[in-house]
């Protein structure tokens, strides 16, 4: 069950009075981080594709006394990454981090049993998506003269493999590469960019890949920690690294796999 009530505490929350914009934040990561982000104080602007998820996410937002606004937008399309910013912008004014967290898995099989249609759209969703993302986010941020923080959804599959993934594992390995040059890029004008790595994370689009819950089985028994990850373990994540808590880290795909790919023997 995810907490979306706000904290009772009396401590400062760390993203008061911020703004910030999710991407896939219907359903699990996206949804998870959306309301950490919340419960710290920011203003959460929510996109994706299907309107009655992210409305969702949005109403839970608000019962908890937050601040959110669903916009439906495909992160594959130029003028909809365009229009989601100047939306955002337009109804609060500025943007301080975006969670760019949209993805899909796409065909998970061998490569002979893959389209040439197969990898244009994860590619497109997964890597070219995101790098539409920064360059509209980071454009916003240079013209706020504010900086800003910007984290992606990478995975693990950019430190394995698993048979089937070759694609999905190009359009995260890509991610990976591609952040280090833009963190360098943009660095001296206050604005951060780092990937998170989830491992075996318990998803809606995790267990939409799997025939049934048994498929995880070999998965836990290979994890350290003993069980898969929840959307909260990432969500958290990337709660933190939107915080001046995490002032010094730019250019890192940081793993949240519970240990998962640690070599060696089990």
């Amino acid at each position: 069950m995810i907490n979306t009530t706000a904290p009772t505490h009396e401590t400062p929350r760390r993203l008061a009075g911020k703004v910030v914009l999710v991407s896939g934040g219907g359903t699990g990561i996206g949804r998870a981080a959306a309301l950490a982000y919340a419960r710290e104080g920011a203003k959460v602007a929510l996109a994706g594709r299907r309107a009655a998820e992210i409305e969702a996410t949005a109403r839970d937002i608000a019962l908890a006394g937050g601040d959110a606004l669903p916009i439906v937008a495909d992160v594959s399309q130029e003028n909809d990454i365009r229009r989601l910013l100047a939306t955002v912008t337009a109804h609060y004014g500025r943007l301080d981090v975006a969670f760019n967290n949209a993805g899909i898995i796409g065909n998970f099989a061998p490569i002979t049993e893959q389209s040439s249609e197969d990898f244009d759209r994860v590619i497109a969703i997964n890597l070219r998506g995101v790098w539409l993302a920064m360059k509209y986010e980071i454009e916003t941020f240079l013209a706020q003269h504010s900086g800003g923080v910007i984290v992606n959804t990478s995975s693990w599959l950019t430190h394995g493999a698993l048979a089937g993934s070759s694609t999905y594992s190009a359009s995260k390995g890509a991610l990976d590469a591609m952040i280090r040059a833009v963190a360098l890029e943009y660095s001296g004008q206050g604005i951060r960019v780092n990937n998170i790595n989830p491992g075996i994370i318990d998803t809606p689009m995790a267990r939409g890949s799997v025939a049934d819950s048994a498929a995880f089985a070999p998965f836990i028994a290979h994890t350290p920690a003993g069980r898969l990850g929840e959307s909260e373990d990432i969500g958290d994540v990337a709660l933190w690294l939107a915080t001046d808590e995490a002032r010094f880290i730019t250019g890192q795909s940081l793993l949240v796999d519970g240990g998962y790919t640690i070599a060696g023997m089990r």
